[in-house]
């Protein structure tokens, strides 16, 4: 073996026991923050699937907690309506929702043959089967941009090993524009970066894609989602895929209700709200910092394409860089511009009528088994500080694992797309039970999305140092 040989093989070693030790650090934050996995990482993937699917101790709801639930209830229903499911699927999709309130919020609003969708899909899919059910609802993130990394993002599909533009868009209209962007006009181009690479896999893809124009790109994946779920996975399962349109419509429906507490508490009692931002200031400025910025608050602002943040000044959403009022912070004001998609609920928002308040468990990526704890803790400590809602403080303390990491668990090198090709994917093939059966540390990788993440890191140094622990108050709502 030459020098040279030789000295890139012990490199190659180096950065496989780096990555394998970066694993382990993760697997100890998450063991130290979420006891209960401890049991599982031993287990095959299907029983950590099973877990999660697993329908939460039934008890009395509060009054609140069932409105909120009866609400989303409604939006689902009208939401499998409109995307052309039978009344019976509808029906049976809320059945099983009903009884598992379980809901998958990890992956962003991609194609189905992306495999970080794909693959989430498929770990969802082990753990509904699992328990016998044969529908699935999924929240797919839609207030993200059309690329998130170079050649990386919605905008984006790796079709042979080669990066395609989906909308066959030129880089200024890609950057910084968002999936929510428009009206404007949108088709599945699939435009390959090599002018060369046609062929037949693309040829294939577009010929399973709507041929029609789109107002948002939103709008052309959901269109697109619709037509490759049965072929993907068979119609092995009725699918519904809701995103941020649906959510902005689920608080405009809470918000049109005068008796809501959504209505009465968020916005008509300013000191909530105000509760709920000084909580986020204070996580911001202490040892848990970088997992709950304040990105905007409770709206983002749509505009030119471009989502833009806003801030709560004296009864006014304002948009901070101009100093422009957008809107009073009232039903009325709000209610017309969640109508004309100007303003899109935050993530904070999105979970307070998603999960938080109808007491849905929700599975996330790589930053939601932190984050969305944090948003639990911001909301109860608000609430005990206005005084109110004690129902709801007890119901939230009884609450059983309201959230776990349940995306991107499943890393796979298999592309989706070509295990369809090819006969080999969920819709001809037992890949779910196959993947089932492999272990959890094995099924997870190299854990990818967490070991190259500088907030994982500086999490694992501060458990280490004790200078953040799964005792602290800010953890208490996990």
């Amino acid at each position: 073996m030459s020098f040279r040989h030789k000295k890139k093989v012990n490199r190659e070693v180096e950065e496989l026991t780096a990555g394998a030790d970066a694993k382990q650090a993760v697997l100890g934050s998450l063991r130290a923050l979420y006891p209960w996995m401890s049991p599982y990482h031993s287990r095959p993937i299907r029983d950590y699937a099973f877990r999660l699917f697993e329908a939460p101790a039934s008890r009395p709801m509060p009054e609140i907690r069932f409105r909120a639930f009866t609400k989303l209830l409604d939006l689902i229903r009208k939401a499998a309506t409109r995307n052309g499911l039978s009344a019976d699927a509808a029906s049976e999709i809320c059945r099983d929702f009903q009884r598992r309130r379980v809901l998958q919020t990890g992956p962003h609003l991609l194609l189905l043959m992306d495999p970080e969708a794909y693959y989430t899909h498929v770990f969802s899919l082990l753990g509904l089967s699992a328990h016998g059910c044969s529908t699935y609802v999924s929240y797919a993130v839609s207030t993200v941009s059309l690329v998130e990394k170079p050649r990386k993002g919605p905008g984006w599909l790796t079709v042979g090993g080669k990066p395609v533009n989906v909308f066959g868009l030129s880089r200024s209209r890609m950057a910084g524009y968002n999936l929510l962007a428009g009206p404007g006009s949108y088709r599945f181009e699939l435009v390959p970066t090599e002018p060369n690479l046609q062929g037949d896999a693309l040829a294939r893809l577009r010929s399973l894609l709507p041929k029609t124009q789109f107002e948002r790109p939103a709008h052309a994946i959901k269109a697109a989602n619709l037509m490759l779920w049965p072929k993907m996975f068979a119609g092995r399962f009725a699918f519904l895929q809701i995103d941020d349109e649906d959510i902005a419509d689920l608080v405009a429906d809470h918000l049109s209700d005068a008796d809501s507490w959504l209505r009465a508490w968020l916005l008509e009692d300013s000191k909530l709200a105000s509760n709920i931002l000084a909580e986020i200031d204070r996580l911001v400025a202490g040892p848990w910092s970088g997992w709950l910025p304040r990105g905007t608050d409770f709206f983002w602002f749509y505009e030119n394409g471009k989502r833009l943040p806003l801030r709560l000044a004296a009864g006014e959403l304002v948009h901070p860089a101009t100093g422009m009022k957008v809107a009073p912070f009232s039903a009325p004001e709000i209610l017309e511009r969640l109508a004309n998609r100007t303003l899109i609920p935050n993530l904070l928002l999105v979970f307070l009528v998603l999960s938080i308040l109808p007491g849905v468990r929700v599975l996330g990526g790589s930053h939601q088994p932190v984050y969305y704890p944090l948003m639990r803790y911001v909301v109860r400590r608000a609430l005990e500080v206005a005084g109110v809602d004690a129902d709801l403080l007890q119901a939230l303390a009884r609450d059983d694992v309201p959230g776990a990491w349940g995306h991107r668990v499943i890393e796979c090198d298999d592309d989706p797309f070509e295990l369809f090709l090819n006969g080999r994917n969920g819709a001809k093939s037992d890949i779910i039970e196959r993947l089932g059966d492999i272990s959890f540390a094995e099924a997870c990788g190299s854990m990818k999305g967490f070991v190259s993440d500088p907030s994982w890191h500086e999490l694992h140094r501060r458990l280490r140092q004790g200078l953040v622990t799964p005792a602290d108050a800010e953890w208490a709502c996990s």
